[in-house]
C-alpha cells in the first residue's frame, strides 16, 4: 500500500498543470515539460533542473531566508526586490549616508559594503525519502511518531551534510504523504552593490502595494562572496566574487501579451487542500485578528515616523513588514469572500463524502471530525491572534514574553544550569534582534494600546490575571485610556526591560524571586502563562488533529480524483511555475493592459509626497525622453507587466524567464482581485505583477551611472 501510495504522489504531482496554477516541484517537473513547450518553452528538460549539470536550479537562490534572488553574472551579482534588500540597506543607512532616501550604486567591488546577517542558500539536490521515513515510523503515532521521525531526519540530513560543505533539511509535502531531502549550500558573505532610491523602490507605497497598475522599481543588486575555492564562508577582506554554476542572461526585447513565463523561486505558504471549516474562522475569527492590532500599531508608527528622520531610519523596515500583511489579510478577506470559497469547499466536501459512502468507507466521517475540532478551536481563535499581533505586537511585552521558558526552569525544584544557560543565551540573542528597531515613544504608545485591545476585545474569562491583580486593582480610572496610559508609565519606569544594563545583570544570576519584581516580567509572563499553559494545550491539539485529518484527506482526493490535478502546498522550498503574459477585465467597463510605462509614473508623481515623489534626475530624463535602448517599439520606456504565475510570499525577487531561458524582469506582488491565492487560487483574475527588466536597467545605467554593472551583465537586444 506505502509503494501505490508514492506512485500515487507521485504520479499526481506530474500531472500537466493548467497552464497558470500550480507550484511545481523542479525535480518533478518532466510531464509537465510538454504543456511548457506548448506555450513557448524552448529549453529543455535538463536546461530546467539537472543534478549533474548546471541548469536553471543553479542561479537561483533564497536570499536572506524569506524571498528568492538570482545569479545574473559570473562573478556572484544577484538581483532581488528592493523590498527584499530594504532591510539590509536600511541598516547601513544613516541620516548622514542616507542609502535608503538617496541610492547607493558601487563602481566597483571595493565599494560594496557588507550586509550583516544576508545569506544566499542554493539549492544543490532534491531527493524523494518518502520510504526511508515510512519504514522508520511505521504506524507509530503522537510522541512515539515525533521521536522515529526527528531521528531518521536528524539520520538522512547528517548523512548528506557529511558529503561537503552543505547544509540539508527533510520537508513534507501533502501533509505528509511525501517527504523530500533538500541539500544546499548557504554562502554568508553578501554584500550591497546597487539600489534605487525609495521613491523608485517603493514607488506607491502602501496605496498600490497589491494593485495594479503598478510603475515600481522593486530592485535591488548584491553580490555573494566565497573563500579562494568558491565554498561559502563568513565574512573576509580575503574573500572574492562567487562563481555560480549558472546566470541568468538579460533580454531588454521585452515582453508582449500571450509569451511564456516562467518562475524559479522560493515561495512561503499556501494552505490549498484547507476545508471549509478552516477558511470560515479564517474570514471570521483570525484575518480580523491580525488587521485590527496591526492597524493601530501603523497608525502610532506613522505618526512618530513622520516627525523625525531618525525615527524613521530605525521603524521604516520593520513598518513594511506590518504594513504588507496588514493590507494582505484585507485583501485576502474580501476576496475569498467575492468567490464564495466557502460554499465551493462545502460542495466539494459533500462529494467527498458522497463518493466516500460509495467507494471508500475508511473516509466517511472524516468532515465531521473535521467539523468537531474546528467547532472546538473557534472560541480561542481570536485570542490566539491576538496573544502574537496584540500582546506581542509590543516589543516590550514580546520581550518579556520570551522569559517565560527561563521562568519556568529556574522556579523548578532542581533547575538544570544548562537548561537555565540556553534560555540566558536565547533572550539576550532576542533582545538585540529587536534592538535595531525600539523606539522609546512609539513603544510606549504601542504597549498601551495593544493592552487596551486585548482587554476590550478578547472574552474577559479568557484575559490573564494581571488585568485585575495589578491593572485595574492599582490603576483603574473611569478614563480607560488614562488606566492603560498610567499603567504604562507605571511599567516603562520599573521594568529592567528598558534597561540593558539591568537586565544583562539579571541574566548574570536569575533570582526566581526577583522576576515577579519586575513591572514588566510581572506583566508579560502573566499573558505568557495564561497563553502557554491554558490556550496553547488547546490550539496544539487543534492543529495535531487536523494535520493528522488533512494527510488522510489529501490521500483521499487523490484516490477520488485519480486524473485530477494535484500540486503540493508551498513550504519554502524551490518551485517551478509558468503562464503567460496577460491582460484582464477585473469587472464591468474596466480593463487592465498588460503593461505600464513610465507616461503613467509620471501621472501619478506628487512632489514631495511620502508614496508618489520621484528624483529630479527621473523627472529630466523622462522630460527628455532619454530611454537610449531601453524604449519600446513606440518609443515609451516600459515599467511593470503582469503575468498569469502561481505566486506568493517568499516569490518576492523571482525572476521572470522567457521562453529561451533569459531574465525578462521580476516579480515582487500579486493583484487586489486574486488576494485569497494562499487559499484557493482565481483562475480569471490571478495576476504576478513584475517590473521589466527595462526599467531596470535603465535606471542602472542613466541614473545610477553604473556602467561597471552593464558591462558585467550579459545584456540582450
Amino acid at each position: 500500500m506505502k509503494k501505490l501510495l508514492l506512485s500515487l504522489l507521485l504520479a499526481c504531482a506530474l500531472l500537466p498543470a493548467k497552464a497558470d496554477e500550480g507550484m511545481w516541484l523542479p525535480m518533478l517537473i518532466g510531464k509537465n515539460y510538454d504543456e511548457m513547450v506548448k506555450m513557448g518553452l524552448k529549453l529543455s528538460k535538463e536546461d530546467l533542473y539537472n543534478i549533474n549539470n548546471s541548469s536553471l536550479k543553479d542561479a537561483i537562490i533564497q536570499f536572506g531566508g524569506g524571498c528568492t534572488g538570482e545569479m545574473i553574472s559570473q562573478n556572484g551579482l544577484l538581483i532581488t526586490n528592493h523590498h527584499c534588500g530594504y532591510g539590509a540597506i536600511t541598516a547601513l543607512s544613516s541620516v548622514e549616508k542616507n542609502y535608503l532616501d538617496n541610492g547607493f550604486w558601487a563602481y566597483n567591488y571595493s565599494e560594496e559594503l557588507p550586509a550583516k546577517g544576508v545569506t544566499a542558500l542554493f539549492l544543490e539536490r532534491m531527493e524523494d525519502v518518502t520510504a526511508e521515513i515510512e519504514k522508520a515510523v511505521g504506524r507509530s503515532k503522537g510522541d512515539k511518531y515525533d521521536k522515529k521521525y526527528k531521528k531518521i531526519v536528524e539520520k538522512l540530513t547528517e548523512k548528506a551534510e557529511a558529503e561537503g560543505n552543505y547544509e540539508a533539511q527533510v520537508k513534507s509535502y501533502f501533509e505528509g504523504n511525501q517527504f523530500i531531502l533538500l541539500v544546499y549550500k548557504k554562502y554568508k558573505d553578501v554584500r550591497l552593490v546597487g539600489t534605487p532610491p525609495r521613491s523608485l523602490g517603493k514607488y506607491g507605497g502602501d496605496t498600490d502595494n497589491w494593485m495594479w497598475p503598478r510603475h515600481t522599481a522593486d530592485f535591488s543588486m548584491f553580490r555573494v562572496y566565497a573563500d579562494a575555492n568558491n565554498e561559502p564562508a563568513e565574512y573576509s577582506k580575503d574573500n572574492v566574487p562567487f562563481k555560480p554554476k549558472k546566470f541568468l542572461p538579460i533580454s531588454i526585447k521585452g515582453v508582449d501579451e500571450g509569451d511564456f513565463a516562467m518562475i524559479f523561486g522560493y515561495p512561503g505558504r499556501t494552505n490549498r487542500y484547507d476545508v471549509s471549516y478552516g477558511i470560515d474562522i479564517a474570514i471570521n475569527e483570525s484575518n480580523p485578528s491580525i488587521v485590527k492590532p496591526r492597524e493601530k500599531r501603523l497608525e502610532i508608527m506613522r505618526r512618530n515616523m513622520k516627525q523625525d528622520k531618525a525615527v524613521y531610519l530605525k521603524l521604516t523596515s520593520y513598518y513594511a513588514g506590518i504594513s504588507n500583511y496588514w493590507k494582505y489579510f484585507i485583501g485576502q478577506t474580501e476576496q475569498l469572500k467575492r468567490l464564495k470559497i466557502v460554499k465551493q469547499k462545502q460542495d466539494e466536501e459533500a462529494a467527498f463524502t458522497n463518493w466516500a459512502a460509495k467507494n471508500a468507507p475508511e473516509y466517511k466521517g472524516i468532515m465531521r471530525e473535521f467539523e468537531a475540532i474546528h467547532n472546538a478551536y473557534r472560541p480561542y481563535a481570536k485570542h490566539h491572534m491576538y496573544y502574537s499581533q496584540a500582546f506581542q505586537g509590543s516589543l516590550v511585552a514580546a520581550l518579556g514574553s520570551s522569559f517565560y521558558d527561563l521562568y519556568i526552569e529556574v522556579n523548578q525544584k532542581k533547575p538544570d544550569q544548562k537548561v537555565i544557560d540556553k534560555e540566558v543565551k536565547d533572550i539576550k540573542k532576542y533582545y538585540n534582534s529587536i534592538q535595531g528597531r525600539f523606539d522609546l515613544a512609539t513603544e510606549k504608545e504601542i504597549f498601551a494600546e495593544m493592552a487596551k485591545m486585548f482587554y476590550n476585545d478578547i472574552p474577559k474569562n479568557q484575559h490573564p490575571e494581571v488585568y485585575q491583580s495589578v491593572i485595574f486593582k492599582n490603576y483603574a480610572n473611569s478614563n480607560i485610556d488614562k488606566t492603560f496610559a498610567d499603567y504604562t508609565d507605571y511599567v516603562f519606569n520599573n521594568s529592567f526591560l528598558l534597561d540593558s544594563a539591568k537586565m544583562y545583570a539579571f541574566l548574570e544570576n536569575p533570582n526566581p524571586d526577583d522576576i515577579l519584581k519586575d513591572a514588566g516580567l510581572r506583566y508579560a509572563l502573566s499573558f505568557a502563562r495564561n497563553y502557554k499553559e491554558v490556550y496553547q494545550p488547546k490550539i496544539d491539539k487543534y492543529r495535531d488533529e487536523k494535520e493528522v485529518l488533512k494527510k488522510k484527506y489529501i490521500k483521499g482526493l487523490m484516490e477520488m480524483k485519480k486524473n485530477g490535478l494535484f500540486y503540493p502546498d508551498a513550504n519554502s522550498t524551490m518551485r517551478i511555475t509558468y503562464g503567460n503574459v496577460l491582460s484582464y477585465s477585473p469587472q464591468d467597463a474596466v480593463h487592465y493592459d498588460y503593461y505600464t510605462t513610465l507616461d503613467g509614473f509620471m501621472d501619478k508623481y506628487k512632489p514631495g509626497d511620502d508614496e508618489f515623489d520621484a528624483p529630479q534626475e527621473l523627472i529630466d530624463l523622462y522630460n527628455k525622453k532619454d530611454y537610449g535602448k531601453y524604449a519600446d517599439a513606440n518609443g515609451k520606456l516600459r515599467t511593470c507587466f503582469i503575468t498569469t504565475n502561481d505566486i506568493t510570499g517568499g516569490n518576492s525577487g523571482s525572476p521572470i524567464i522567457n521562453g529561451n531561458g533569459e531574465w525578462v524582469g521580476i516579480a515582487f506582488d500579486g493583484n487586489w482581485e486574486a488576494m485569497s491565492g494562499d487559499i484557493a487560487f482565481d483562475k480569471k483574475y490571478k495576476r504576478t505583477i513584475c517590473t521589466d527588466a527595462r526599467f531596470i536597467f535603465w535606471i542602472i545605467e542613466k541614473m545610477g551611472k553604473a556602467h561597471n554593472l552593464i558591462e558585467e551583465v550579459d545584456l540582450r537586444k
